[in-house]
């Protein structure tokens, strides 16, 4: 007990130290737990042979993350996305298996052998990639969703390479001692054997989620203990993936598919809640595993080669993405985040060896340094991100010195950003009859809107000489809608400067932007959530006692006093201190909170003298 105790403050201490510190420098989390366990394991030895055994468990957060993947995609969806999944997914595998296998054949191994590598270097990381897209915000670019796709085809390829591996067995399987042997579904059968059960196994996971498990969850439901679902959603998980270990599967493919089939049932949500908190402690745990299991000794008989040999794998895999992503139609940011992110080999590749050498498809040497490969490969991973975040800030500068399209006609409303909330402007005006003249500096947004015919022209709006392209100077509204709120207040700065006349709407992305444009010259400031968070506070009020009539007015007070409190904070925002250490902003806040709150209350009074709280409460 008291070891477990000390290696659990080794592990623990290790993460808390390391990951914020790699989070800080923008190494990102994953890097920071790869370093932790380099650091207490091959380092300085304050875990030992532990690690491999922990690392078995830790690999139940991917188990976990699988399954929660799988409750996000109905199989509705995972049909929509069959062409991505069997084109761009499908064609990465096949050629990938195919370069690797051509290049291993080409070192003298037999096919068998070059095969079963093909297989195995061919998957990429979910873990890292789909930890580190979410954590950068970039999973729903268009480069994350085409990752996305990928991982999800190779997760799914992972059940037919397990269940052929064994027909490539040409060697002796490893036995290993029956006193520590699991129980095992396909010990001692033929290839054809492995194969059956292995599919029997998929066939019984698919059904037991579509029949099964709803029953079993209203029968749990009914002791209306919350612990009970906590448990209930564990043994889900846990009996999959013990299932798929007596066949020699991948738990994390079994349990991935069943949250494929449980992606339509009405106790989705609570699966998701109970599951979330282990995933995220337990794929922490297992990125300090990989890192604390690196055999530094194995890699210093030969770094130069298997360094190599890591960054071969990327490039290759890396020149397979590119042309893939090209194909499909990926450019510029989205094309090198697809191709970086991806060109790793995963942890998949560690169940494939393992499974390959207890099969006999793979010699024991050749394994081990296979699996140095992989780690080496996954430990550049959070590198390429990082230089993926470099060339993205070098695109986006290239891109705005960019020579701008001629604008050959001009009108009297200018819009800069046709993002989202640019284009309902933008379809409203032109609505009541008014022509626009459209900025934007996003390509893919500007062949969007011509290709639903509306004349855009591409250029960086924040420089002056397009704005006046444009037709600055004879513009009667300038409408500002960009993402990048410096951008978006130099625009309006050098456009009040030059027309002081011009009438200027923008967008704000919040109270402290609203000052900033305030104070840049802008006439009508619409914060970006403002006005749907009123709606809904209206709907909340309707529906707990107010009538129709005093939503509506409450709406319309609050919205009064607020664009009133605006102008009067205004005056003492400072934006060199921070609005919780400015005093007498502050004071004045909740002196005009108070205000507010006071006028809501006489008003609805006065309009209803026997207005009562309705809510019961």
């Amino acid at each position: 007990m008291e070891s477990f105790l000390f290696q659990a403050t080794i592990y623990l201490g290790a993460a808390v130290i390391a990951v914020p510190i790699a989070s800080r420098l923008g190494l990102g989390s994953v890097l920071g737990y790869l370093l932790a366990g380099l650091m207490i394991g091959p380092v300085l030895g304050l875990v030992g042979s532990e690690t491999q055994d922990l690392q078995h468990f830790a690999e139940f957060g991917v188990v976990l993350m699988l399954f929660l993947i799988g409750l996000e995609l109905e199989p509705r969806a995972l049909w929509d996305m069959r062409h991505r999944l069997l084109g761009l997914g499908g064609l990465q595998i096949t050629l990938t298996m195919g370069l690797v296998t051509g290049a291993v054949l080409a070192v003298g191994q037999p096919f068998s052998v070059a095969l079963a590598i093909g297989m195995m270097l061919s998957l990429s990381s979910t873990a890292i990639v789909l930890q580190t897209l979410t954590e950068k915000g970039l999973m729903q670019t268009a480069g994350g969703r085409s990752s996305f796709s990928v991982l999800l085809s190779q997760d799914i390829a992972v059940i037919p390479m397990l269940a052929f591996l064994p027909l490539l067995a040409t060697g002796t399987a490893l036995h290993h001692d029956d006193t520590h042997a699991a129980v095992s579904l396909v010990e001692g059968l033929p290839g054809w054997g492995v194969t059956l059960v292995t599919l029997g196994a998929v066939a019984t996971v698919i059904l037991a989620g579509r029949y099964l498990v709803r029953p079993l969850f209203f029968f749990i439901d009914a002791a209306r203990l919350r612990e009970m679902h906590t448990a209930f959603a564990l043994l889900i998980v846990v009996g999959i993936a013990v299932l798929m270990n007596m066949v020699g599967l991948s738990p994390a493919l079994g349990t991935f598919l069943a949250g494929v089939v449980l992606a339509n049932s009405e106790f989705r949500h609570e699966l998701e809640s109970d599951i979330q908190p282990f995933k995220g402690l337990l794929l922490g745990l297992f990125f300090i595993t990989v890192g604390a299991g690196i055999n530094v000794a194995g890699f210093l008989e030969n770094p130069g080669q298997l360094l190599a040999l890591a960054l071969s794998l990327m490039a290759l895999k890396g020149a397979v993405l590119f042309l893939l992503g090209r194909i499909f139609g990926l450019r510029g940011r989205d094309q090198w985040l697809f191709t970086l992110g991806l060109a790793q080999a995963g942890e998949f590749g560690f169940v494939l060896v393992s499974f390959s050498l207890q099969q006999g498809v793979i010699p024991a040497v050749l394994a081990n340094e296979i699996l140095l490969v992989i780690t080496l490969s996954m430990l550049l991973t959070p590198l390429f991100f990082i230089f993926y975040t470099i060339l993205s800030k070098y695109l986006v500068e290239h891109r705005a010195h960019m020579k701008h399209d001629k604008i050959d006609e001009t009108h009297r409303v200018i819009i800069v950003g046709i993002g989202r909330f640019g284009q309902v402007v933008n379809r409203l005006v032109r609505s009541a009859g008014f022509n626009t003249t459209i900025l934007d500096n996003d390509l893919e947004t500007i062949r969007l809107m011509r290709g639903y015919g509306v004349k855009s022209f591409y250029g960086d709006p924040t420089r002056p000489d397009l704005l006046n392209a444009a037709g600055l100077a004879t513009a009667r509204v300038l409408v500002v809608t960009v993402n990048d709120t410096k951008a978006a207040t130099r625009i309006v700065s050098h456009a009040r400067h030059l027309r002081p006349d011009l009438h200027i709407v923008v967008r704000a992305r919040d109270r402290a932007h609203v000052y900033e444009l305030y104070k840049a010259g802008a006439n009508d400031i619409v914060r970006e959530m403002f006005d749907s968070s009123l709606r809904a506070g209206r709907y909340v009020l309707e529906n707990i006692g107010l009538s129709d009539f005093e939503a509506s007015e409450a709406e319309r007070m609050f919205f009064k006093h607020d664009r009133y409190t605006i102008r009067e904070l205004a005056h003492l925002w400072d934006p060199n201190t921070p609005v919780d250490k400015n005093e007498g902003y502050v004071q004045r806040a909740m002196e005009l909170e108070k205000d507010m709150e006071t006028a809501l209350l006489t008003q609805l009074f006065t309009e209803d003298p026997d207005h009562e709280d309705k809510s019961g409460g």
